[in-house]
């Protein structure tokens, strides 16, 4: 085990070592696996509710990685904090490794927890409220919300199940926008590529507004859909329920263009599909994949309703879809 990882997690890393040690990360495979499991613990047991006192929590941290490193198998040492009691992340059935990124110019009391492609993750915060993220998707949040508000970043897509607290408003800030909600469910899709924001509500109520004009807010309703474009808001139904089925990792289109099919899975498994043949573009699908099926499997299926040529480009990552 690295000694500069276990002095970087504990605050005892000079900033020049620090950059060396980030950059040898980024070269380095081995290196960085280990970095992002060494970050699993450590935000885990940042996340739980007995580490009150930081000098302790530096001792108990400082004793395990000692332990630790007497452990020859990696795996080992994972499955001991996936069933350790202290664990207040939830993780999913096809969630393999959460990235946790800590930026060093923020606040040590402010964490980010990054979704990988073709993953997802379900966490509780400090409040009770649980937050599902989707794949390619970032959650920055405070390890404790301040007395005032309960105030999170989104980037990507998330469900929110949010804990009642009529003292503190929970507000949601993602890009251009920022949704305040005092106890409810909703589900927000704020991919930058996608150019729009969407905030659907399921239960409860919530302001969804431009953070340049505040006072300019739409209230919405269950089952009712704000969308942000281009420096407007928009209000519409929610399209079909089905698609919230996303938090258990089920991706799922109701009559929907193959273009805007293949939209979303550009973003869901980062990757890169061309459409030669425009008339593949309009035809429109109904159905449900298993986001642990991945693209190629989800695009066989696609493939038997509307047949068409597939062809990989491994180097580039991209998929060229071509009418046979």
């Amino acid at each position: 085990m690295n000694k500069n990882l276990i002095k970087f997690f504990q605050g005892e890393l000079s900033a020049a070592d620090t950059d060396k040690l980030l950059d040898a990360i980024e070269k380095d495979k081995t290196l960085k696996e280990e970095f992002i499991n060494m970050q699993n613990i450590y935000a885990l047991s940042k996340l739980a509710s007995s580490s009150v006192d930081n000098e302790e929590g530096k001792k108990g941290l400082k004793l395990f990685y000692t332990k630790a490193n007497k452990i020859k198998n990696r795996n080992i040492v994972i499955r001991m904090f996936q069933y350790a009691a202290i664990i207040t992340i939830l993780i999913t059935s096809t969630f393999f490794f959460t990235k946790f990124y800590y930026d060093l110019k923020e606040s040590s009391e402010n964490n980010i927890l990054y979704v990988p492609a073709g993953q997802r993750a379900k966490i509780s915060l400090q409040d009770g409220t649980t937050v599902w993220l989707n794949a390619k998707s970032t959650l920055k949040y405070p390890a404790k919300f301040s007395r005032h508000n309960r105030k999170v970043e989104v980037i990507g897509e998330a469900y929110f199940d949010v804990a009642k607290d009529k003292k503190k408003p929970f507000i949601v800030s993602s890009q251009a926008i920022e949704i305040k909600v005092l106890g409810t469910q909703f589900n927000i899709n704020s991919y930058p590529e996608s150019g729009f924001i969407a905030t659907d509500l399921i239960e409860g109520s919530l302001m969804v507004y431009d953070k340049n004009f505040k006072h300019e807010f739409i209230t919405l309703k269950p089952n009712q859909q704000a969308t942000y474009k281009s420096g407007k808001m928009y209000l519409s139904s929610t399209k079909h329920k089905d698609y919230f089925l996303w938090r258990d990792g089920i991706y799922a289109f109701e009559n929907e263009r193959l273009n805007d099919i293949l939209e979303k899975l550009q973003l869901y498994y980062d990757i890169k599909i061309n459409i030669v043949d425009a008339k593949l573009v309009d035809t429109r699908y109904t159905g449900k994949f298993r986001q642990r099926d991945g693209i190629d499997e989800i695009l066989r299926i696609i493939q038997k309703i509307q047949p068409f040529n597939i062809k990989k480009d491994m180097e580039n990552n991209i998929i060229t879809l071509s009418k046979q």
